[in-house]
């Protein structure tokens, strides 16, 4: 890690925060889920259709972002570049309208997306998952993907987590860790204000390290013993092995948020990921004009998506 990892995590944030890319034309696109415990629950996002594409890149949010995330913004443009139609899913309370809060391995929201009756009009299916997002697209990927997903990528994707939270949580990132918190906090405040929720919100606001958060806050929602037991059960890292469609995996070496030692030793174990650790970069922001490798060209995200258009 180095001043240049932190200086492409803040540098494409800070310039998109006070200059918004602008995405492609989009319409809201909503869905209805049932979940064992909260009932009925509504998912939205931003769907952009060219009226001319049979194959649609489905873009899926880290931790505490949302469809509007600039990344995903980023995903779009590069989807529409590529004459390909997108749809930028929040997962359910991303959207902060106070339904419910996700977690790193809850796939349950990626396959009511995939089921929805606007998705059924396309023949292809693309899936591009950003930091957390791109955990629970490989979790997905490990199970019984939809036969229309024909190839995914995951960028600078925290497949270890319980080796991913505890690096965050050291004191010396407390800058990114509270960021990420920050977010989490908003979406946990919006459905306190609708229902009851595990831990009374003024100690869950007082919450400062991603292991407290996942231990009194994920866990009972969500049915786990604790932080250590959602890890084990929602880390990529243990299934990559499983992943039969092409799959592209995205790290950067000085990913001040994904430490690169966290991920590494588990990428050999996965037959068809193609795996590009770049040396430019930091957390999902990067330079224009990086090579990946992978034989395609244009900025890092039109060379992910032609690369998940040439396996199919």
């Amino acid at each position: 890690m180095s001043l240049r990892g932190h200086f492409w995590t803040l540098a494409p944030f800070l310039r998109h925060t006070l200059i918004p890319p602008r995405a492609p034309q989009s319409t809201e696109w909503v869905t209805r889920l049932e979940d064992g415990v909260v009932g009925t629950l509504s998912l939205n996002g931003r769907l952009s259709q060219s009226g001319a594409s049979n194959t649609l890149v489905v873009i899926v949010h880290g931790l505490g972002g949302s469809a509007t995330s600039y990344y995903a913004v980023r995903a779009a443009q590069a989807a529409a570049r590529a004459g390909l139609d997108s749809l930028r899913l929040n997962l359910r309370g991303a959207d902060r309208r106070g339904e419910d809060f996700y977690h790193a391995g809850l796939i349950a929201d990626l396959e009511a997306a995939l089921r929805s009756k606007p998705l059924q009009a396309y023949d292809r299916i693309l899936l591009l998952g950003y930091s957390l997002g791109g955990n629970m697209v490989l979790r997905y990927l490990a199970g019984n993907p939809d036969p229309r997903v024909r190839a995914a990528a995951a960028v600078c994707s925290p497949i270890d987590l319980e080796k991913g939270a505890r690096a965050i949580d050291r004191p010396h990132r407390a800058f990114y860790r509270l960021h990420m918190l920050r977010g989490l906090k908003e979406i946990y405040q919006k459905v306190a204000a609708r229902r009851g929720v595990p831990l009374p919100i003024d100690k869950a606001m007082r919450i400062d390290t991603l292991e407290q958060w996942d231990e009194e806050v994920i866990s009972p929602r969500h049915g786990f013993a604790g932080a250590e037991d959602y890890w084990a059960k929602t880390s990529a890292c243990n299934i990559l092995g499983d992943i039969e469609t092409p799959t592209l995996f995205v790290a950067a070496e000085r990913d001040p948020m994904v430490l690169i030692d966290t991920v590494r030793p588990w990428l050999a174990s996965a037959k068809r990921l193609r795996r590009v650790i770049t040396d430019r970069g930091g957390h999902v922001g990067f330079p224009q004009q990086v090579d990946l490798g992978i034989g395609t060209s244009g900025t890092v995200d039109d060379q992910i998506i032609r690369w998940m258009l040439a396996p199919t």
